[in-house]
């Protein structure tokens, strides 16, 4: 049997995304979670071989539970499953050592085909959107400058950022005029809505 690990935020998905799963012969779902935070705690539990994660959940995102995983389980393959197909979360997924990225519009059966493949160590990626990423390259933002417009998305101050980010008043405004310069935008609010439609966030 695949044992599947299930991370989706909204209980009715994740409820039928389990039932679908179930009565796939091969498949078993061995731990759901509903919070980015709860992914390595629960894997590490219930020793999936499959991680069927989705990108925007509370606590902590599943790109940075991908990356976790890689480290704390190797031998777990995880599967982004998400609304948002942006090639920029593509391109994170990927190095956050995902071995597929599907949209949730595809159908069920394309998900478990989706699962057995990437167990086999087959990557597995929407083909559209594997195009739209190759033209969008990567992303122009730095680790920092994307650590500051996340920090600055609910309308912090700079001296709260910076205190956040353990950084001076002045670094957080060389950071945020650099993201605004590179998303082509009027201020970092507008900087980071661009970046989060890009996948960049």
């Amino acid at each position: 049997m695949i044992r599947v690990l299930l991370a989706e935020d909204q209980g009715m998905m994740r409820g039928a995304l389990a039932l679908l799963l179930g009565l796939e012969p091969d498949m078993e779902v061995v731990s759901q979670v509903g919070k980015g935070d709860e992914i390595v705690s629960a894997a590490l539990t219930a020793r999936p071989d499959v991680a069927l994660l989705d990108i925007e959940l509370p606590g902590r995102s599943g790109l940075d539970a991908a990356a976790d995983l890689r480290k704390e389980i190797p031998d777990c393959r995880v599967l982004i499953l998400t609304t948002f197909g942006r090639p920029g979360y593509l391109r994170r997924a990927m190095e956050a050592g995902a071995r597929g990225f599907l949209v949730k519009d595809g159908p069920v059966e394309e998900l478990a085909d989706a699962i057995r493949r990437v167990l086999a160590g087959e990557t597995v990626v929407d083909p559209a959107l594997a195009a739209a990423a190759l033209g969008a390259g990567p992303s122009p933002l730095t680790e920092r400058e994307r650590d500051a417009l996340n920090a600055a998305v609910d309308g912090a101050t700079i001296a709260d950022i910076a205190g956040k980010l353990h950084l001076s008043e002045s670094t957080v405004r060389n950071y945020l005029s650099a993201a605004i310069g590179k998303t082509g935008t009027r201020n970092r609010m507008e900087a980071a809505r661009a970046a989060r439609r890009q996948g960049w966030l």
